[in-house]
């Protein structure tokens, strides 16, 4: 797939975190040798998604950033899977940081020395889990013109262009988890945006300036629930509605955790330790910070963001005693709290604030119109592991389009090894994506499924709604459906495998069979062979529960 990498450069730097996959715990159960960032995604690694996602902006400068535990297995996936090598010069650099473990929170990765050293531009954050058909220069570019004339709106343009860098804002990205293949039970975040001033000059139709406007609040839904449970009902503050009349709330959005930042950033968290997360602390405080009084100055925001600098030309830094850090929850309590009785105090700081606090922007990506080129979304779960996988299942290739595919992730042919597909088979290639070197035997049947590189079916063998990783092997007369498979698991002949997860290289004995009822708390999970006979065990107590019920029917009919 070309990328888009001879455009000029938007000059600033991407960080791509690396996370332990641990609501992957069937395929990440050791995250130092099988990575999350490496698990496929419609036969592609899951970090590759980002990666292209920044070559497509212009983005050259790119860090893969991951424990030392697991620099080693990214490492070998970049310079061995035909994916990752594929990918255009320079190839991403990899950061391993000595202190960072899988439990440190995304803000406090910004912290740490190594990654401190490596920023020295404005820099875009995103997840080693993120697919996104929208281009990333279409965002930057969204980002620099609507930043750039807030920064003039507030009268910001007496400064030199060193110092009104220094001003600019930031812009994330949330799309509506319930408009493209929505999955139960999905995160969603609680978000609130109030409209930008309409630009002096008319947008072009398919720019994204429409979908961007003011963030002002944001946290995840289930900690707004807890809030609203406890108070009775949802309280806002006076200063937010009379900063912002117009605001809009959305509850089925989620972050996708594609962050603009400017460099300022990076001092905003160093000041801040208190700072765990980028989504719930770093823009979370940011956004309220435009309307809340006094925040602006607790966060150090107008301190970092002031054209005064030291003799070595960096932002003088406050001592520890001036640095009282995030307010305490009685001070602030999420934002969402009574209102203040000190309007003077409220109005003085909304003014403040308007004028001195960069904004930081949402883009509100709705998705409704579903249509090809679209997709954003985060694949954290093994749900929309498979969602996903065969959603990108269904784009015609590139042999069906020619080059111009609406979607960059379009393969170049749905089967990619068709020598090894027997004559008497059935393949549904409107919405199958079939690897290199698969091997597919008489009378199998193939529908709505992605099969990965080197994998064996064999004779009579029927899938539907799966994705199989590498080099797994699928005996005669299996009949497989809505599953994840491991690499280079077997699943012997004559299995009946129904919703399940079966961990790399796991043997599951022929004839078994998942679960047909199972508590809806309890995983449905092929493990280990423990975890199988574990397995049976429960179906057979599920079944013994009900005879036990019809035969107490069958007594009280009789009586």
């Amino acid at each position: 797939m070309p990328h888009a990498v001879s455009m000029p450069s938007p000059g600033v730097q991407a960080l791509i975190l690396c996370g332990p996959g641990s609501s992957f715990p069937t395929f990440t159960s050791n995250p130092d040798e099988n990575p999350k960032a490496l698990l496929p995604i419609a036969n592609r690694p899951m970090v590759w998604y980002p990666i292209d996602f920044c070559y497509r902006a212009g983005i050259t400068n790119i860090t893969l950033i991951c424990p030392p535990s697991a620099e080693e297995a990214i490492t070998t996936g970049l310079n061995t899977d035909i994916f990752l090598t594929a990918l255009p010069l320079p190839r991403p650099d990899i950061l391993a940081p000595k202190d960072l473990d899988f439990n440190m929170g995304t803000a406090e990765i910004l912290r740490l020395p190594e990654v401190k050293e490596l920023v020295t531009s404005d820099f875009v954050v995103l997840p080693c889990d993120l697919v996104c058909e929208v281009g990333g220069e279409t965002l930057l570019q969204a980002w620099q013109v609507r930043c750039a004339s807030l920064i003039e709106a507030v009268g910001a343009n007496k400064f030199s262009n060193d110092e009104l860098a220094r001003c600019s804002g930031g812009l994330g990205v949330w799309y509506d988890a319930k408009a493209n293949t929505p999955i139960k039970k999905e995160e969603t975040d609680f978000i609130a945006t109030a409209p930008l001033p309409s630009p002096a000059a008319t947008p072009p139709k398919d720019s994204l300036f429409s979908g961007v406007s003011k963030l002002v609040y944001s946290t995840p839904t289930d900690s707004l629930k807890d809030s609203m449970e406890e108070r009775g009902g949802l309280s806002l503050r006076h200063g937010l509605l009379r900063a912002n009349p117009q605001v809009r709330m959305l509850t089925t959005h989620r972050d996708a955790h594609i962050y603009i930042f400017p460099q300022w950033v990076m001092e905003f968290v160093k000041r801040n330790e208190r700072m765990e997360s980028i989504s719930e602390d770093v823009v979370g405080w940011w956004a309220k910070a435009g309307w809340q009084a006094g925040l602006a100055e607790k966060l150090h925001i107008k301190e970092v963001c002031s054209p005064s600098q030291n003799d070595e030309g960096s932002l003088s830094s406050p001592t520890s005693e001036s640095s009282p850090g995030l307010p305490s929850s009685g001070q602030q309590s999420n934002g969402l709290i009574e209102p203040t009785t000190n309007m003077a105090l409220d109005l003085i700081g909304e003014k403040a604030a308007e004028t001195e606090v960069p904004s930081i922007l949402a883009y509100v990506h709705s998705g409704a119109k579903q249509a090809t080129g679209s997709l954003i979304r985060r694949v954290d779960t093994a749900q929309l592991l498979l969602a996903i996988s065969l959603q990108l299942a269904k784009l015609p290739s590139l042999e069906e389009t020619g080059p111009d595919s609406p979607s960059p992730y379009a393969h170049s042919r749905k089967v990619a090894y068709p020598e090894g597909v027997k004559s008497r088979t059935t393949i549904t290639k409107q919405d199958c994506l079939i690897g290199e070197n698969v091997t597919v035997e008489e009378k199998v049947a193939i529908k709505e499924s992605v099969v990965g590189i080197g994998c064996q079916i064999d004779e009579g063998a029927k899938i539907s709604q799966c994705l199989l990783m590498e080099g797994v092997k699928v005996g005669k007369n299996c009949k497989l459906t809505k599953c994840i498979l491991g690499k280079r698991c077997v699943i012997g002949d004559g299995s009946v495998l129904t919703d399940c997860e079966v961990q790399e290289n796991l043997l599951v004995e022929p004839r078994s069979e998942s679960p047909l009822e199972l508590p809806e708390d309890k995983d449905n999970k092929l493990m280990s062979s423990e975890g199988l006979e574990a397995t049976e065990a429960e179906m057979e107590e599920v079944l013994q529960e009900q005879e036990d019920a019809e035969a107490t029917t069958g007594e009280a009919m009789a009586e």
